[in-house]
């Protein structure tokens, strides 16, 4: 006979997982459904939501429903995560460097193509009203027109052999002094290098000729100072001879001359080599005559 006492009581309550698991098998659809559009929505705003500032860069946060561009508010490097509808500007706070070509005005009115390297960078506290007030393209609204303005006003100061000749050191100390006194919008603009100056053709033959002409004369006169410098030299070494021989023959007198022969006869006699020496020649004025060198046998 069997036991009845293994069977389940259709009176006993049902349960809770048996619940969870009729729950879940009534809802599966829904619930997949609904996962598949949040990540659906993850992935289509990632970019949006999760932004890295890299190294050398800031970012200034715009909220659409809260205020706008935050300008007192400067988000430094790492992982940010803002709303969708929001959005985050960055901006590169490194020193930047732009190449420029302009054509400027000297002081004889010639036109004259320069080639520029500009560098500059956006100051890090201020990003925020620059976003504001410029934008991101604050380069070509700002950097570059500055630049031109500064540099067309410190060229028609020079005239054109300065800008393309030996003094072009000083034309660049005077468009970086000018520079210092634009107070440029937010940004900085650090230095403005002249690498290099285009003159149209015809201009140019004549400014090369004039150089030439004007270092073949400064050749000129430094030859002509290296020659007069030598005669007179030669001048100096010439009276100081002449001096030493006037001297010199006030001093030698007939006795002074006798003396110093006899100096040389006595020397002379010590000598082992067999020698014949007249003393008193007339045609010597007294000196010792040497006849002959012969070694003695």
């Amino acid at each position: 006979m069997a036991d009845d006492s293994t069977q389940e009581d259709p009176h006993v309550p049902e349960r809770w997982y048996h619940h969870l698991a009729h729950t879940f098998r009534v809802y599966a659809t829904r619930l997949l459904m609904i996962l598949v559009v949040v990540l659906f929505v993850v992935i289509y705003f990632w970019k949006d939501v999760f932004i890295t500032v890299q190294s050398g860069q800031v970012a200034v946060l715009y909220l659409r429903f809260s205020g706008g561009t935050q300008t007192d508010r400067v988000l430094g490097e790492g992982l940010k995560i803002i709303a969708p509808w929001d959005k985050l500007f960055i901006y590169e706070i490194q020193v930047q460097e732009v190449k420029h070509d302009m054509d400027v005005l000297t002081s004889e009115g010639l036109k004259v193509n320069l080639s520029l390297s500009i560098r500059f960078h956006p100051e890090r506290q201020l990003v925020g009203l620059l976003q504001e007030n410029v934008g991101q393209n604050y380069r070509d609204k700002i950097v570059i027109p500055e630049v031109e303005s500064a540099l067309r006003t410190t060229m028609a100061m020079f005239p054109m052999t300065d800008v393309y000749g030996s003094q072009r050191g000083l034309v660049q100390q005077a468009i970086n002094e000018s520079l210092e006194k634009v107070q440029e919008k937010f940004v900085t603009i650090d230095e403005v290098v002249l690498r290099e100056v285009d003159l149209p053709a015809q201009v140019k033959d004549v400014i090369e000729q004039k150089m030439t002409q004007k270092e073949l004369a400064e050749s000129y006169m430094y030859r002509l100072e290296v020659a007069r410098q030598e005669a007179a030299r030669r001048l100096i070494e010439v009276t100081s001879l002449s001096n030493y021989n006037s001297v010199l023959d006030k001093s030698l007198s007939a006795n002074v001359l006798k003396w110093e022969g006899i100096q040389a006869t006595k020397e002379l006699a010590k000598s082992p080599n067999a020698k014949t020496i007249i003393i008193g020649n007339q045609s010597s004025a007294g000196l010792p005559l040497i006849l002959g060198n012969e070694t003695a046998k």
